[in-house]
């Protein structure tokens, strides 16, 4: 037998993600004769239930009301058990002490458990609490590394660590602007390999990154052992083959440098400083006359001083900036890094990593043929010189490279 098709709704009163039908029908009266009626759909026991009404705008309402209920879940409360209605209500006692709502409850419950993959909620709240993961103040990362460099400048740091310092995490806390105790392992990962820098210099920002959550977590903004930083990937840096510039690469690049980057050049081939020893020095210690550069504990690298003789050639590079106070280098280091790029442009010259110091350490050490005094003069061990410079030139190159100087000034005489 073919089933009677259902009639269509008169009407549909809609709230959120819930709909109640309303239905025009013709029903007999006691009497026996016919009036019109209008049905309401209503499902708040679980069971469809038709409800007549004879006014259109009272079944509306009605339906707008059973609407709601079922929205709200209130219609859910009504057909509870006796013993799920008792479950609520212990439910609720349980939280009134926090002022959550039950909803609420199951909702930070459910996600909990999806982020652990298991129930060890309270195993996790116990670590955190030993931790001091309750005492955290929450703290916006630019704040944290603000803190950081007064701090570092406070303990009399050198300005060019400061200054790197401030740079590398300006561009982290631009990409963070979130508190810092929300940053976990795989977002400090992520912004390290979005970097897409060499081996060393990805090192030197993992470095630096650690020191700043080191900084916060000795002040409370992260919880206790929470330096997302100590579980990113290490970094190694191979030592590859040591690269040298030629007699003729130099002098390209010294004609080519403008007048504040040539005492870099300089500096670096003709007496071997670091770039971070050049970045901290002051032509105060750069004392032509007497020969020597001064280079104090708190501009070496390996915080130990020592004299580096300025050669004849060298002396003739820095003889334009005998007046020249402050420090050498008196701009940040990312313009270093831009000036050294136009040079390399203009020259046409290919920049080589460390090139200026393995050069002079190099040259000078196929000069005067002794490992020890090379080292004490660059800052290193004689091991260290004697292992990775040793027949890199020739003593013929070492005599064409220290007797590079600047192109005689040629001046008209009028008589």
């Amino acid at each position: 037998m073919k089933r009677k098709p259902r009639s269509k709704p008169h009407t549909v009163v809609k709230v959120g993600n819930v709909t109640v039908k309303l239905y025009k029908r013709t029903r007999a009266t006691t009497t026996g004769k016919f009036r019109e009626v209008f049905e309401v759909a209503d499902y708040t026991t679980g069971l469809r239930r038709l409800r007549g009404f004879t006014d259109l705008a009272e079944a509306k309402r009605e339906a707008d009301k059973i609407a709601r209920q079922l929205s709200s879940g209130d219609a859910t409360a009504a057909t509870m058990r006796n013993s799920e209605a008792a479950s609520f209500g212990r439910a609720g006692e349980i939280l009134r002490p926090t002022g959550a709502s039950l909803e609420l409850a199951a909702s930070v419950y459910a996600k909990c458990f999806e982020i652990l993959g298991e129930d060890k909620m309270i195993e996790a709240a116990h670590f955190l609490k030993r931790h001091g993961a309750d005492q955290v103040t929450r703290c916006k990362v630019a704040v944290v590394v603000d803190e950081l460099v007064t701090s570092k400048t406070a303990l009399g740091k050198s300005d060019a660590y400061v200054n790197d310092l401030r740079q590398r995490l300006a561009r982290f806390a631009t990409a963070f602007a979130v508190d810092i105790s929300t940053i976990t392992t795989a977002d400090a990962q992520r912004w390290l390999d979005g970097l897409k820098l060499s081996a060393q210099s990805a090192k030197n920002f993992r470095t630096v990154l650690h020191t700043l959550f080191a900084f916060a977590e000795s002040r409370g903004y992260i919880f206790k052992g929470g330096n997302p930083v100590a579980s990113t990937e290490n970094i190694s840096v191979k030592g590859g083959d040591i690269e040298i510039f030629t007699p003729e690469e130099i002098t390209k690049l010294l004609k080519s440098a403008s007048k504040e980057f040539l005492p870099f050049v300089a500096l670096g081939g003709f007496a071997g400083l670091r770039t971070a020893e050049i970045l901290r020095i002051e032509w105060k210690n750069i004392d032509v006359a007497g020969g020597f550069i001064h280079i104090g504990s708190d501009k070496a690298k390996t915080r130990s001083r020592r004299l580096v003789p300025i050669l004849p050639n060298l002396a003739k590079w820095l003889a334009d900036y005998s007046k020249e106070t402050g420090l050498v280098w008196k701009r940040t280091a990312n313009d270093l890094h831009d000036a050294r790029g136009e040079s390399v442009k203009a020259s046409g010259v290919p920049w080589k990593d460390n090139g200026l110091r393995h050069s002079f350490i190099s040259y000078r050490l196929a000069d005067v043929q002794n490992a020890a005094q090379v080292a004490l003069e660059a800052g290193n061990s004689p091991n260290v010189v004697f292992k990775h410079y040793r027949e890199l030139v020739k003593p013929a190159d070492a005599t064409a490279w220290f007797a590079i100087v600047p192109e005689a000034k040629l001046y008209r005489i009028d008589r």
